[in-house]
């Protein structure tokens, strides 16, 4: 099974990838896993794109699809996997679409987080990061905003720069107008579930795999 999940900045993504990952046992890929993966490894796509960070240059779409290419080569993508976070453009879109032609992929599952821009912003501004061990909370999930839940600090819970209204609310203008177009691109060639991202997480699991079970 092959799956690409998509949602903006704070939709649980993530979460939800990492459950569907350990339900059907299959390896969750993100961006992120896919750029250290490849500079770990040495690679000469890896090395190329090492040299690019460093640099201070953006990684090109071009060079992020071999990456992803690469990384789905070394694992075994028929039994199946997640991708997060590519493709981000239509231009990943297209690209996204010629590897799946040569690796015979012709079934991929796109699932969208739905979810309102108010939501998002409410959800991440009220995000808190430990200075002392890294954790991150919700204010609304926790009983005391002046003691970290995981260290028991006490006063180190901060908001991240990025966790910033005005930042969150630029990061979902540029999702609205990059990666949604990307979804009208895909409309006619694959199964999009779409599902409600602001519900409990555990409800939210439950309705993607309902989605699933009937798209099969």
């Amino acid at each position: 099974m092959q799956i690409i999940i998509f949602g903006a900045p704070g939709a649980g993504k993530g979460t939800q990838a990492k459950f569907l990952s350990q339900i059907f046992n299959i390896p969750h890929i993100s961006t992120g896993d896919i750029l250290r993966d490849s500079v770990k490894r040495a690679t000469v796509l890896g090395n190329t794109a090492k040299e690019t960070i460093e640099s201070g240059e953006l990684v090109s779409d071009d060079l992020m699809g071999a990456l992803v290419k690469e990384t789905l080569q070394n694992i075994d993508y028929v039994k199946g996997f997640i991708l997060d976070g590519f493709p981000r453009t239509v231009n990943q879109a297209e690209i996204l679409l010629s590897i799946f032609q040569s690796l015979k992929i012709d079934q991929p599952i796109f699932i969208l987080l739905e979810t309102d821009d108010d939501v998002i912003v409410s959800r991440l501004s009220s995000r808190r990061a430990c200075s002392n061990c890294g954790t991150i909370v919700n204010l609304s999930n926790i009983k005391d905003s002046n003691v970290c839940p995981n260290c028991e600090s006490i006063n180190t819970l901060v908001k991240r720069k990025d966790d910033e209204a005005d930042v969150i609310k630029h990061r979902l203008n540029i999702y609205n107008k990059t990666t949604l177009p990307v979804l009208n691109y895909y409309q006619d060639k694959f199964k999009i579930i779409s599902v409600k991202g602001t519900d409990p997480i555990e409800v939210i699991t439950k309705n993607i795999l309902s989605e699933i079970e009937v798209s099969r």
